[in-house]
């Protein structure tokens, strides 16, 4: 069973099914990947396996990171992440990763960094409905009350205002893979998934046992 594969969005697009109706999907690059390091827990505590992604210039890494990654290869790579298993005896390092370890109709996670949008106000950023737009009102866009004033005297943590809005890291479940293009390392994945055309994202098979994703470097 495959850990998982990183990859880049695309865009979107749509697929017609066999019933002629037209699916929006979305077009991801998914590796290949390689295989950086294998962790047991005799040396590091867990067992886990750490793939690469993306290549870079060499100047771009420091000299910790290119010792690291000539363990298994030659390539520079850009992304890294670890995956949890039980046990790393089926998985070889330097070994590529690709999209043929999945397959069409499998069910991913797919998880990626949404838009960033920037300082947003409180309709944008948590849909809150407007004041009135007539003449002499002047609570067009504001908040209303934030909370008593005497007590308890302070703002809540957590309370819906105005700030930044996007660039987080989420995970969109249970996604479809509707073609797998293995010439062209693409996945063919039904619905959206988070970041604009570019990002970075991490796909994993869905309701997985024992395998749990981290973001680990070195």
């Amino acid at each position: 069973m495959s850990i998982g594969i990183l990859g880049k969005k695309l865009g979107m697009s749509q697929f017609f099914d066999d019933h002629g109706r037209a699916v929006p999907v979305t077009l991801i690059e998914a590796g290949p990947c390689r295989i950086t390091q294998l962790k047991n827990s005799q040396t590091d505590g867990y067992s886990a396996v750490q793939i690469g992604f993306g290549d870079t210039r060499e100047k771009l890494l420091n000299k910790p990171s290119k010792g690291h990654l000539s363990k298994s290869g030659q390539d520079f790579l850009r992304h890294l992440r670890e995956y949890r298993v039980d046990s790393v005896g089926d998985y070889e390092l330097g070994a590529p990763i690709t999209v043929e370890s999945f397959e069409a109709g499998q069910k991913v996670d797919v998880s990626g960094a949404t838009m960033g949008r920037g300082f947003a106000g409180y309709q944008k950023r948590h849909g809150f409905s407007r004041g009135p737009m007539s003449h002499g009102s002047k609570n067009h866009r504001q908040p209303g009350s934030t909370g008593a004033g005497t007590t308890p005297g302070r703002i809540y943590p957590g309370k819906r205002m105005a700030g930044r809005y996007g660039g987080k890291q989420i995970t969109t479940r249970g996604l479809t893979i509707l073609k797998i293009d293995s010439d062209r390392n693409l996945l063919v994945v039904k619905g959206s998934v988070p970041g604009k055309p570019g990002s970075l994202l991490n796909i994993r098979p869905a309701n997985r046992v024992g395998v749990q994703p981290t973001k680990g470097g070195k």
